[in-house]
Parts: structure tokens; C-alpha cells; sequence
């Protein structure tokens, strides 16, 4: 406490020397002038003294016949004295600490975690819906509003938290781990489901489990046609039917299919080579402005810029609205080239390749092909006839009306 008190009140650090230095410390004994840190030196002597003490001392050194010199100032009295010749200093550090203050009250960054099936992209979309955006005041946001409305509007959440922690927005969410199925086709139906032809195509495969079959083995379809039926009729003694017992139809059915495919390639291509020339442009930014710190156009025709930036940020979570960083600016050249024999196999193989797996990510396999390559100075055609099985069906309500039972009336005998 002392201490405070001596740095408030200002105190400074004096070198005594002179006849009687040992008159003089205890003359100031006598007069109640507090000094301290006391330390001899052999022809002088330092010591701490407050600033009204140092004032006070000057009969005593007359009276002794010694001398004083200031060594060192410490206190608040001097740090005020100097930061008012600092006229800018203070205003600006005045500035600084205001601003400081007034961008504490916005968020300036927002972190979302725990999100695995929605991409920050869609939240941030979101948020951005909702209102909660970078530069936004934090006395605006409502944190149990917008817990809510992610659960509410995301099925697949299932647990969310939302913090401030100094100028950052802190969204945790927990998705749902248990897949959900659409169970609207597993559904009971009065109706029955029916089993439709997705696409045209010959009939090479089909085992019924559940339904009457319309088609059979080698059968050609169209789009839309029913080949298995969700309405199993019950007949009558006389063959008519009497009613339909509507069931969910289960089924496999292959479609075979003819489709052509054509692949080009040119054998010239472009090429970018880099000329080795490159140039560091400093850029800063300001919310979503950014300016770059250049005297001159860039002096390329062609090139490719790559870009560090980093958020200016005091502590841990207190971000500012301010953004540096630099951009590398690389000169290119175009320059055309001609693929090689052995490039154009490469290529035409890597289509073929990506074609077929394309056909297998979608279940298709290849029962017969014919592939052909064309090919002259300017450019490779890469020619496929192929015939395609595919289980391409899919459910849909069944069509078949049930039959209306006629109710009849007995006759009474009129008198």
C-alpha cells in the first residue's frame, strides 16, 4: 500500500554528496522528511525522496554544506507531465481505448462446431436468414431464439448451444447419429403399390415375391409401364372378381437397354508456364472492404494471384473488424501444345475409365460393348454401343380402382 501511495504522491531517486552527508539524513529525522533506499557509495550517497520532501531539503544542504542531484523521476505527477507534452499520444491512446470499447459491443467472428451432414456454408446461410451476421451489435441477438429455431428447423439437430465469448459468436450443435428412413412407402395403403418401368427396355431378369406380375421374361416396356401390380384379385366361382386384396409389390426386375456414348478429345491443348516474375502486394481490409497497398497497375497480362490474410484479434476471442495479409501475383504465359500419341491413349482411357464409373455408381452394368476409337491429326473420338441392365423400377400408388360391391334389396310380397 505504502508503495501506491508514494508513486501516486510522485517521488524521485537523488544523489548526495558534500561535507556531511550524515548532518544531512538526520537533520531530515528531525523535520519529518521521509527518505528511503538508502545506499552509500563512499564519496556520495543515493536515496529516494518524495517530491515535497525534495523541495523541503534545500535549507538543509545549505546548512550542511552538501549538494543534490536528481537521478531518476517515478510517480504519476511525472507520467502526467510527460504525456501532456504528448498531446497525440494521449488522443490517440484515448481514441484507441474508445474504439476499443465500441467494437467490443459487435461480434466480429462466428465459430460453428460439432456439424458433420451440414456444411458451415448452409449455417452460416442460415444465421444470415436469421438475422446473425458479422458486424451485427450483440445486444440484437436473441441466443434462446436462435437455439430454438436451429432445432425447430433442422430435424437432424438434436442438441444446440449458443455463446458469446468476447466479440466471437460460439454456435455448438449435436446432429442426430441414427440415420432416418422414409418410411411413407412402408406404409399401409389402402391403395396397394405398384411396381412401374423407370425407363424403356427388354426385360432379362424378373422374380416376383409380393404382387401379379404384368410382364415376363424378354418382354419389351416403356416408361411407365406397370410391371408388377399391387392389386391381387380374388375370383368369384364363375372367374370374375369378386375383390381386390391391395399389397405392397416386392420385386426383382432387370431392364436391359441400349444406349451409344461418344467421347472427344483434341489433340491441341493450352498450357499455362509460369515466367518466374511474381509480385508481393500488402492488402488491408475493413469489414468486407479491402484495399491493396500499391502505387502502380499490375504490370501482367496474364496471372494468377494467391492470398494470405489473417483477423486482427487482441485476445483469444476478440476479434476486430480488421483484416492484412498479402497476394502473390504470378506472371503466366499461354503457349499451345499437341498431346502426344501416348497422352491421347492416356486421356481416352481415363474417359473410358470415368464412364464406367459413373455407370456403376448408379448400379448399371455393361452386358455387351463395342468401343471404337477414331482418330486423326486434330482430334480422338472415342465411340461406345453398349447394352445396359439396370434394376430401373420404382413404386408408385397402384392403379387399379377396387371393385364396388352392388348391394341388393329383397323384394317384400305386396298383398
Amino acid at each position: 500500500m505504502l508503495h501506491w501511495i508514494q508513486y501516486i504522491r510522485g517521488y524521485v531517486t537523488i544523489k548526495v554528496w558534500g561535507y556531511s552527508a550524515e548532518r544531512l539524513l538526520n537533520l531530515c529525522g528531525n523535520h519529518d522528511i521521509l527518505v528511503w533506499g538508502i545506499k552509500d557509495h563512499g564519496d556520495y550517497h543515493t536515496m529516494n525522496i518524495s517530491v515535497q520532501g525534495f523541495f523541503a531539503l534545500k535549507p538543509l544542504l545549505k546548512k550542511t554544506g552538501t549538494r543534490a542531484a536528481v537521478l531518476q523521476r517515478y510517480g504519476l505527477p511525472f507520467f502526467v507531465s510527460k504525456m501532456y507534452r504528448r498531446k497525440i499520444f494521449v488522443i490517440g491512446l484515448v481514441g484507441c481505448m474508445l474504439f476499443w470499447i465500441l467494437t467490443s459491443g459487435y461480434i466480429w467472428n462466428i465459430k460453428i462446431d460439432g456439424n458433420f451432414a451440414l456444411t458451415e456454408d448452409v449455417l452460416l446461410d442460415y444465421l444470415e436468414e436469421q438475422g446473425v451476421h458479422t458486424a451485427m451489435k450483440k445486444s440484437r441477438l436473441r441466443i434462446e431464439d436462435l437455439e430454438r429455431a436451429l432445432r425447430e428447423d433442422y430435424d437432424i439437430i438434436t442438441w444446440t448451444s449458443v455463446q458469446l465469448d468476447g466479440t466471437t459468436l460460439l454456435v455448438h450443435i449435436k446432429e442426430n447419429e441414427m440415420p432416418e428412413y422414409d418410411q411413407s412407402s412402408q406404409s399401409k395403403n389402402d391403395k396397394g403399390m405398384d411396381l412401374i418401368a423407370d425407363r424403356s427396355g427388354t426385360v432379362s431378369y424378373i422374380i416376383t415375391r409380393s404382387g401379379v406380375p404384368q410382364v415376363a421374361l424378354g418382354d419389351t416396356v416403356e416408361k411407365g409401364d406397370v410391371l408388377v401390380s399391387g392389386a391381387v384379385p380374388v375370383y368369384n366361382e364363375d372367374t370374375t372378381v369378386r375383390k381386390y386384396q391391395f399389397v405392397q409389390s416386392d420385386a426383382d426386375i432387370i431392364l436391359r437397354y441400349g444406349e451409344d456414348i461418344s467421347v472427344e478429345k483434341s489433340v491441341a491443348y493450352e498450357e499455362k508456364r509460369y515466367t518466374g516474375e511474381e509480385k508481393k502486394i500488402y492488402v488491408l481490409g475493413a469489414g468486407d472492404k479491402e484495399w491493396s497497398l500499391r502505387l502502380r497497375k499490375i504490370p501482367y497480362a496474364a496471372y494468377d494471384s494467391s492470398e494470405e490474410k489473417k483477423q486482427v484479434k487482441l485476445l483469444d476471442h476478440l476479434y476486430l473488424p480488421f483484416s492484412y495479409g498479402h497476394r502473390i501475383v504470378k506472371e503466366y504465359e499461354i503457349t499451345e501444345q499437341k498431346h502426344t500419341e501416348e497422352e491421347m491413349k492416356t486421356l481416352m482411357q481415363e474417359e473410358w475409365d470415368k464412364i464406367i464409373t459413373t455407370l456403376d455408381e448408379k448400379g448399371v452394368q455393361i452386358a455387351e460393348k463395342n468401343v471404337t476409337i477414331k482418330k486423326n491429326d486434330k482430334k480422338w473420338v472415342l465411340n461406345a454401343h453398349m447394352q445396359l441392365e439396370e434394376a430401373a423400377v420404382k413404386l408408385v400408388p397402384t392403379s387399379t380402382e377396387p371393385v364396388v360391391e352392388e348391394e341388393t334389396q329383397e323384394e317384400t310380397p305386396t298383398e
